[in-house]
């Protein structure tokens, strides 16, 4: 069966999605599509049914698919049967292998370039073929997106039982006949008998030693998902500093706090010497704590609804914590050796459960390579697809 080696611009224009009007009441019946997909409601559409939708700005060169007429925003292109004369199913498998997200403007907000996309080379069965490549790739397609979210939800299920395994070690230790009482606080509940409790401020203390001017310390950053880290390890997911000037001194075995996402569990035990931006809280324990009990207990989550209580602001993505506040909190205190114990314990057992963890999204990235092989194969004609007799 013959294919034609063509331009994308011969095989589908892409129309420019609209602004929402700011006077009109935004519901409705009908999707609205941004650069990553769905978003709202609108009462009104810009799009035939079905339709290919493909990000401008944002998300620039991201496709996604609508069965139902929608409401293409103004950082989208949309491709309906009034802009394409191919079967239009074939035509959004086709733009998945064209790396749309290369071809963009140079301007303030990079974005995908509409004459950039029209140069791409194509190759184009008939119309015949296209359908039954793309019923091909619906099916296939289809089945490894089921493995894929079955291992998305064994990884769903390891992160719970790795935040259970964690919280019950920093609430009731590692005896499982320990005689509990309750602690009196609400948040906490029951813990060991003879375990203490006491203020935030009594185990640590806040810190603020500015780094020197013109220092070469290690700039070190706080992740939410992964804790503390040196920012060149983690450039790709944040600005960098101009300078660290008057930035703050850490210490190997501080506690470091987001104020600003501490709600979200956004401490760490920093492992390096280093500098932080002013942005954070450096706290630095006093004697008789193992910094990294406290780690995993401000992490772990039961903490939260307190932290977020005592957080201060008008809504959730401004409040901040600060140490008045933090420092005021009462809190466990385990014997230390038992401290330390508790850590090594996690330590181990968590180190099985990353394994499985890593080997998990091991195995969605394949899966997501072969999902990726067999569309490019398909649409380029190294598959052979029959046609339906």
């Amino acid at each position: 069966m013959t294919w034609l080696n063509a331009k994308l611009k011969y095989v589908a224009r892409f129309g420019y999605g609209d602004g929402l009007p700011a006077n009109e009441a935004q519901d409705g019946a009908f999707r609205v599509y941004g650069s990553n997909g769905p978003y709202s409601y609108f009462s009104k559409v810009n799009t035939g049914a079905p339709a290919i939708i493909v990000g401008r700005k944002g998300s620039y060169g991201k496709v996604n698919w609508t069965p139902e007429p929608c409401f293409a925003s103004d950082t989208t292109f949309f491709i309906d049967a009034s802009t394409c004369n191919h079967e239009l199913r074939w035509v959004y498998w086709l733009l998945q292998t064209l790396r749309l997200d290369e071809g963009t403007d140079e301007a303030a907000v990079p974005g995908l370039n509409r004459e950039t996309a029209y140069a791409k080379d194509v190759k184009v069965p008939e119309l015949s073929l296209q359908r039954a490549i793309a019923d091909y790739l619906d099916r296939e397609t289809a089945k490894i997106d089921a493995m894929i979210a079955a291992k998305g939800r064994q990884l769903d299920l390891l992160a719970e039982k790795r935040r259970a395994f964690i919280t019950r070690a920093v609430i009731c230790g590692l005896d499982p006949k320990v005689s509990l009482r309750d602690s009196g606080i609400t948040w906490l509940g029951k813990t060991p008998v003879h375990w203490d409790t006491k203020r935030v401020k009594y185990l640590f203390r806040l810190v603020t030693e500015q780094a020197p001017a013109d220092n070469d310390y290690e700039l070190l950053s706080l992740y939410t998902d992964i804790g503390v880290r040196p920012r060149k390890e983690m450039e790709a997911r944040g600005n960098k500093a101009t300078t660290t000037d008057n930035y703050w001194l850490v210490r190997p075995g501080d506690l470091i706090v987001n104020k600003l996402l501490a709600w979200m569990g956004a401490f760490g035990i920093s492992e390096y010497e280093g500098v932080t931006s002013p942005a954070y809280d450096i706290l630095r324990p006093i004697n008789g704590v193992n910094t990294a009990y406290y780690h995993h207990l401000f992490r772990c989550g039961v903490c939260i609804p307190e932290i977020h209580r005592r957080s201060r602001g008008i809504m959730d993505m401004r409040l901040r914590l600060y140490f008045d506040e933090l420092g005021d909190m009462r809190v466990p205190v385990p014997p230390l050796p038992e401290q330390q114990a508790i850590v090594e314990h996690i330590t181990h057992v968590t180190a099985r459960m990353d394994a499985m963890s890593d080997a998990t999204k091991r195995t969605i990235a394949l899966l997501k390579e072969r999902r990726a092989a067999l569309i490019t194969e398909a649409v380029t004609g190294k598959t052979e697809v029959k046609l339906k007799q």
